[in-house]
């Protein structure tokens, strides 16, 4: 796809291999800035973001998507087939970029679609190939159309969602599929076509605690009590919790915590998505931008959870274990995670999909949104009706799971809802 007017250029590139990190880095939100967003003050920096004025996301710097593609974890032998939608300037400066995949299946997603595909084939359509807007194999938002912040930003943004839909038409797939988008981002995608989606994650807020006993302190009674007891038992016989990031990010680390991935990715999905070798080029590529949260039992790791470091945010994504201990997944991917947030000052912590056990360990609804180009009228009407009524229940439900929360009533809850 090339579509050229007077102010850009629109087309395709086929891996992050075919643009500079360094370009890619002055995208929105696709390096770390040097101010804390949570705070106002001065921080230091390992990257800049100055120009885009967004918060970091990790999950779409250049590292991250690259070492995906790099290390064969995203491919099109695996249905993940990267064809990026890049915006150029006149003067050939890169001014946005869409990160988007030719999809043959709906795995790896967490936004679900399958029921959708089910009935279109049923009724003699082609869902498949599709066109995916994401993140790869990771449910946490992050902008999608990332652009360079300035006067005509949001023109650029819907100059993206609209190569969406081109490339859609173009290639002759079924539908544009973005996921885990802004709020912010909606508007853009909807002025192009798009239809809006909603769905729920479970999400810690800190308002500024200094400590977790502040946290604790906003907790009813009988659920403070509960907190202390499961994290006493988590650490019973024996196990300690150790943090590793930046340089602790060694090999032999890697292999065992790989180790415990394959295992949990054996057991829930029949095939892990992501290959030993991404893990390395994590560590090579943004070691700092990553925290391992490992269990020690008698000299050995026991289990482990890997989260990534926004700017405001930390991001907790796998687990996996070879023992199995009472309480000790709670503590390494939830509890550990607000302990690592407190500590560093980070506003929220987005502990993956769906969950509502961590409901009762402070984790509060909030709501996540995606947008859906659909080429076929037909399926386009059938899915815009089952998105309404979906709209509607996703908010009864986020707000009746609110008002089961640990917090005391009257207290000092966290703002609940959008983030």
């Amino acid at each position: 796809m090339s579509t050229e007017t007077p102010e850009h250029t629109l087309s395709t590139i086929e891996g992050m291999a075919s643009v500079k990190a360094k370009e890619w880095s002055r995208l929105g939100g696709a390096s770390r800035g040097s101010r804390s967003p949570s705070s106002g003050s001065q921080t230091e920096s390992t990257g800049s973001d100055t120009e885009s004025g967004l918060v970091y996301n990790p999950f779409v710097s250049h590292a991250f998507l690259s070492s995906l593609e790099d290390s064969g974890s995203v491919s099109a032998e695996v249905g993940w087939l990267p064809r990026h939608i890049v915006l150029r300037g006149p003067d050939g400066a890169l001014e946005g970029a869409m990160p988007a995949y030719i999809k043959s299946h709906s795995m790896g997603e967490y936004v679900f679609d399958h029921a959708w595909a089910d009935a279109f084939e049923r009724a003699g359509g082609r869902y498949y190939p599709k066109l995916q807007c994401s993140a790869p194999f990771t449910p946490a938002t992050g902008p999608r159309l990332m652009v360079r912040q300035g006067p005509g930003d949001e023109a650029r943004r819907r100059a993206l969602a609209a190569g969406g839909r081109s490339l859609c038409t173009q290639l002759g797939l079924s539908s544009v599929h973005a996921t885990f988008v802004p709020e912010a981002e909606i508007p853009a995608f909807e002025a192009e076509g798009y239809l809006h989606r909603t769905d729920q994650q479970f999400h810690f807020r800190n308002p500024g605690y200094k400590t977790y006993d502040d946290f604790l302190d906003t907790l009813a009674s009988r659920k403070r009590k509960q907190l202390k007891k499961e994290r006493k038992a988590a650490l019973e016989n024996g196990i300690t919790i150790e943090w590793l990031t930046g340089s602790d990010l060694t090999e032999s680390v890697w292999d065992t915590f790989y180790e415990f991935y394959i295992d949990t990715g054996g057991r829930k999905w029949g095939r892990p998505y992501l290959t030993r070798e991404f893990f390395s080029m994590l560590g090579a590529r943004m070691a700092d931008d990553v925290l391992l949260v490992m269990a020690r039992r008698e000299g050995r790791f026991i289990a482990g959870a890997i989260n990534f470091i926004g700017g405001d945010c930390i991001y907790g994504r796998h687990w996996g274990c070879v023992e199995d201990h009472p309480f000790l997944h709670f503590e390494v991917c939830y509890h550990q995670a607000i302990d690592f947030a407190i500590a560093k000052g980070l506003a929220r912590v987005e502990a993956g999909a769906q969950g509502e056990h961590k409901l009762a360990r402070g984790y509060l609804p909030a709501t996540t949104h995606s947008a859906h180009y659909i080429e076929h009228p037909g399926l386009r009407r059938a899915v815009a009706d089952y998105l309404e009524r979906e709209r509607r229940d996703v908010e009864h439900i986020g707000q009746m799971l609110s008002e089961h929360g640990p917090f005391r009533k009257g207290g000092t809850e966290p703002d609940a809802g959008q983030d």
